[in-house]
């Protein structure tokens, strides 16, 4: 069985993979086959360490928006420590403990296994794929040592034996509240449910239309699908109207092939229930249409009428000011939202570059036996083709704020975007 899914995974990536003709020659699939063959024949493979080898394998891609995992049915064991971590300088600083007891946001850590963090930064420089501290991610190395070195903020040194634990499951955070007069946080963790989010934004449209200031915390943005935040594009854009395409001479291009078609059109028929809009029911039917007109003519730009249309969004009356909170977090959707956003007179984006997925994006989703699923893009920007990709780079804010250890105990971007608010309330009383 491991066998078979392998050669469908390779046979994917060299063929529907939106990638699969700017990075031929990548990977190498025989070596991972080999050791698949060998482990299996010895009794030594399952699905936990199926899904690392492919894992492994995928990362000769380097594509962030590309994923193997066990699925819940397949009831494979955790692997999370019950804590995250961020790099500064030499030290993994707990920035969240959600389960692990034993250490708390502020605590740092000097080495793994003995190991000091400077030589892991080498020694997983493949599985990291970034080269700012900030940027990396931590999570999936952790589960592959037994001890800590931990420093906590009294100072006092201790090892710590490294467990796993089952993580909470994720609630996404869709809100408003005042947090200064006159001005509004909106939070959105994602772009998942179109359904709340719309529903967020029609039941505060008088709120929006009233305030002066805006800030809109994306900082953390797991994506989703764009369409969720169009309701929210007409308060924050000046004069009537706005074409998004105007925005980029990018073109996207669609490997239309039969598997994507099919599988994008099976992603996209599930999400219909959350979407209520009628103009935006209208134009995901206008985007599976115009894929089945397509299925297999390789790679193409699609286009309709109603495609094009729904690139037309009227204005509404909003805040004079939106800054944009941001972070390496922030990515696919949440890439595309900041990406549009800082077209707009209106929007300063404060905080740090976001992930930079969307050289690839538009993910289909292959499932086996409801076992194991292969996320991975069908879609291409033309960007890539000229080395002005966004991978490894995000979308850069307008003011940049590094992250430090002092971002652990205080919302320093969220006190910048206020100090930028009282700022400018100065110059306009001036003026």
């Amino acid at each position: 069985m491991f066998v078979t899914i392998f050669d469908e995974i390779v046979q994917i990536l060299h063929h529907d993979y939106a990638g699969c003709i700017d990075k031929k020659g990548w990977d190498s699939p025989h070596d991972y086959r080999n050791k698949i063959n060998r482990l299996q024949d010895q009794g030594g493979l399952n699905n936990h360490t199926f899904v690392e080898f492919v894992e492994d394998y995928l990362l000769d891609f380097k594509d962030l928006h590309m994923s193997f995992r066990a699925t819940n049915k397949a009831k494979e064991p955790t692997s999370y420590v019950g804590f995250t971590v961020r790099r500064y300088e030499d030290r993994l600083y707990i920035i969240s403990s959600t389960e692990e007891n034993r250490l708390k946001p502020g605590d740092c850590i000097t080495a793994l296994d003995g190991i000091s963090i400077s030589q892991l930064v080498e020694t997983h420089k493949r599985r990291l794929m970034e080269t700012q501290a900030e940027r990396e991610n931590w999570s999936p190395i952790l589960t592959r040592y037994e001890t800590a070195q931990v420093t906590d903020q009294e100072g006092q040194t201790f090892t710590l034996d490294l467990r796993n634990y089952e993580k909470e499951p994720y609630e996404a955070d869709y809100s408003l509240k005042e947090v200064a007069p006159d001005t509004l946080l909106l939070t959105l963790t994602d772009f998942m449910n179109h359904h709340a989010i719309s529903s967020l934004i029609d039941e505060n449209s008088n709120l929006l239309k009233r305030c002066d200031h805006l800030i809109i915390d994306v900082r953390i943005n797991k994506g989703g699908n764009d369409l969720a935040y169009f309701e929210l594009l007409p308060y924050l854009f000046e004069g009537d109207e706005i074409n998004l395409a105007d925005f980029t001479t990018d073109r996207m291009l669609t490997n239309c092939t039969k598997r994507n078609v099919e599988l994008r059109v099976e992603f996209l028929e599930k999400i219909r229930h959350s979407i209520q809009d009628e103009n935006t029911l209208n134009q995901l039917n206008a985007l599976i249409c115009v894929l089945e007109e397509n299925k297999g003519k390789g790679f193409v730009e699609l286009t309709s009428t109603a495609i094009e249309d729904s690139l037309l969004i009227k204005t509404k009356e909003g805040p004079k000011n939106v800054i944009l909170l941001t972070d390496v977090y922030c990515g696919s959707s949440g890439d595309s939202f900041v990406e549009v956003c800082k077209h707009s007179s209106k929007v300063t984006v404060v905080g740090r570059p976001t992930m930079g997925l969307n050289d690839y994006s538009n993910l289909a989703v292959r499932n086996w036996h409801d076992e194991f699923e292969l996320w991975y893009p069908t879609s291409k920007l033309s960007r890539v083709e000229i080395g002005r990709g966004m991978s490894g780079k995000g979308i850069e804010p307008d003011l940049y704020i590094p992250w430090s250890k002092h971002h652990i105990h205080e919302d320093i971007d969220l006190q910048k975007a206020v100090e930028l608010i009282i700022e400018r309330n100065r110059l306009f009383l001036k003026s």
